[in-house]
């Protein structure tokens, strides 16, 4: 005769085992503080618009054309060496692999070039946000005497001596003159088609399960769980666009401060950065302060510089190894497949 007691034990115990088995195939984490449901969250990252090109600079692919043009062509500068490519290097994910910037004299600056990977969804530019938007970017590094080094008028006048330049600018404006107008609102242009391109994480969004790993799906469940990652990097360009303390800089490095002095909470706060193409793009922070992506996981784990401007967001996650190694792992599911950038020659 059967035990009612060990039949009904028996039952719960196979319910469990159907529920557990149903939740791992919906793509659900049963374990621990990764108890996430990843169809649900994996729609936050999936991308559902193109780039948007504002009303006062719409798209047209003659601007595009002239403003690539500009951006590879050291022209721009003051020695005719270097050129924007120089420091948004399309070969390095668009920065240019270095701690911090390297002007024309060879002056190291004070902050790192940032990628221009999707800068389009970004509303304010710089690490600090002081440029209000990309058109209002160009002619700060152009004219800086410790960047490019080339006052606007020479560029005008160097320009307007090329022929080619002339019929560019014509074909994208309707004329052949060359104004610093112009020149900001192509340079603009071409930069809104600077898109990062479809990674192993963006397949596994689209239904691929063998995409990326099991230990980068755990990774994942962190990102969006234990270690609140996706407090400040979420969407599809994994960045709010906006600026936070995380207890990295010190001493007059104070980033938004500068702009807001007597906001506390902007002391210190610099533009959270995309992650896409992130395992490519060491070093890391606004100055380039920290050489790994292991030293930037090990950086939030323990939580930065304890003050009143750090962010309520930052604080020690008491992190595993095998946790830090999983979300090593997801981090470098974000990279893109390189693509080639040609170039037209200019009649000159």
């Amino acid at each position: 005769m059967r035990n009612p007691l060990r039949s009904a034990i028996a039952v719960a115990a196979c319910g469990f085992v159907v529920v557990a088995v149903l939740l791992l195939w919906a793509g659900i984490s049963v374990s621990g503080d990764a108890r996430t449901d990843r169809i649900a969250v994996l729609e936050k990252y999936r991308r559902t618009a193109e780039i948007s090109y504002p009303d006062f600079n719409p798209y047209s692919e003659a601007k595009a054309r002239l403003g690539q043009l500009l951006f590879f062509d050291p022209t721009l500068s003051g020695s005719q060496v270097r050129s924007c490519a120089t420091c948004h290097n399309p070969a390095l994910s668009w920065g240019d692999g270095l701690p911090r910037a390297v002007g024309e004299k060879q002056e190291v600056l004070a902050v790192r070039s940032p990628t221009l990977l999707n800068v389009a969804l970004t509303p304010k530019l710089g690490w600090d946000g002081h440029f209000r938007d990309l058109e209002a970017v160009a002619f700060g590094p152009i004219a800086a005497a410790n960047n490019m080094n080339l006052p606007e008028k020479v560029l005008i006048s160097r320009l307007t001596a090329i022929h080619g330049y002339g019929d560019a600018f014509n074909a994208a404006f309707g004329s052949r003159e060359i104004t610093r107008r112009k020149i900001e609102l192509a340079l603009a242009t071409y930069e809104r088609t600077i898109v990062s391109g479809e990674a192993p994480f963006d397949r596994w969004v689209k239904g691929d399960e063998s995409a990326i790993s099991e230990p980068a799906k755990r990774g994942f469940d962190l990102f969006n769980g234990k270690a609140h990652c996706d407090s400040c990097h979420s969407g599809w360009a994994f960045t709010d666009a906006s600026f936070h303390d995380i207890g990295v800089a010190k001493g007059d490095d104070i980033g938004r401060g500068k702009l807001f002095p007597s906001s506390v909470k902007l002391r210190y706060a610099f533009k959270t950065p995309t992650l896409r193409d992130v395992a490519r793009r060491a070093p890391y922070m606004h100055d380039g302060s920290v050489p790994t992506l292991d030293e930037v996981i090990a950086l939030y784990d323990r939580g930065g510089i304890d003050r009143p401007s750090r962010s309520e967001r930052i604080k020690p996650l008491h992190l595993t190894k095998q946790e830090k190694a999983d979300l090593l792992a997801f981090l470098r599911t974000l990279d893109g497949a390189p693509e080639a950038v040609s170039i037209s020659a200019l009649p000159r």
